[in-house]
């Protein structure tokens, strides 16, 4: 079973295109052998959780939420599992942990964070291009000289899944 990171902007910064983009993501990358972690709140996590639901493809069990609080409560509709870690900001080292490769769009300081986490583990992110954040910043870098070609660009959801296909 493929786990896959989901990582963004929350909801206070993450636009409308952003989130359109996030659903239709969803729907095109859930297949019945991907499981799908991320911090479970909204924004470009909740949006393509949403997509996930709404593919034919889904199943019980298939989006995971770590939240940073003590509670499950403010988990995005579309999670299944709901992860209370009480960890804050510390739970973006569990998200990248649990994935085997991240899909990373826009994002600001815990993306960046979730990306640095990425680097350092040796992790592939999948850094989409098209919308302005860390993301696309990073994409096609290295953010130091250990590591090699981790940060990956595309720029559509095409290549997300030859890559996803390829992994």
């Amino acid at each position: 079973m493929q786990q896959i990171g989901i990582i963004g902007p929350n909801d206070k910064m993450c636009s409308k295109e952003l989130y359109d983009f996030g659903v239709q993501l969803g729907q095109q990358i859930a297949t019945t052998n991907r499981i799908f972690v991320c911090g479970g709140l909204g924004g470009f996590m909740e949006a393509v959780c949403k997509g996930i639901k709404q593919s034919p493809h889904t199943f019980k069990g298939q989006t995971v939420g770590i939240l940073p609080d003590n509670t499950t409560q403010n988990a995005n509709p579309f999670i299944d599992i709901a992860i209370a870690t009480g960890q804050g900001i510390a739970r973006n080292i569990i998200i990248v942990r649990t994935a085997d490769l991240l899909i990373a769009a826009g994002g600001g300081a815990g993306t960046l964070s979730e990306i640095a986490f990425a680097w350092q583990l040796e992790k592939k992110v999948l850094c989409v291009t098209l919308y302005d954040g860390w993301a696309k910043q990073l994409a096609g870098k290295n953010l130091d000289n250990r590591q090699k070609e981790l940060l990956i660009p595309v720029q559509s959801i095409d290549e997300i899944l030859k890559h996803l296909d390829n992994s």
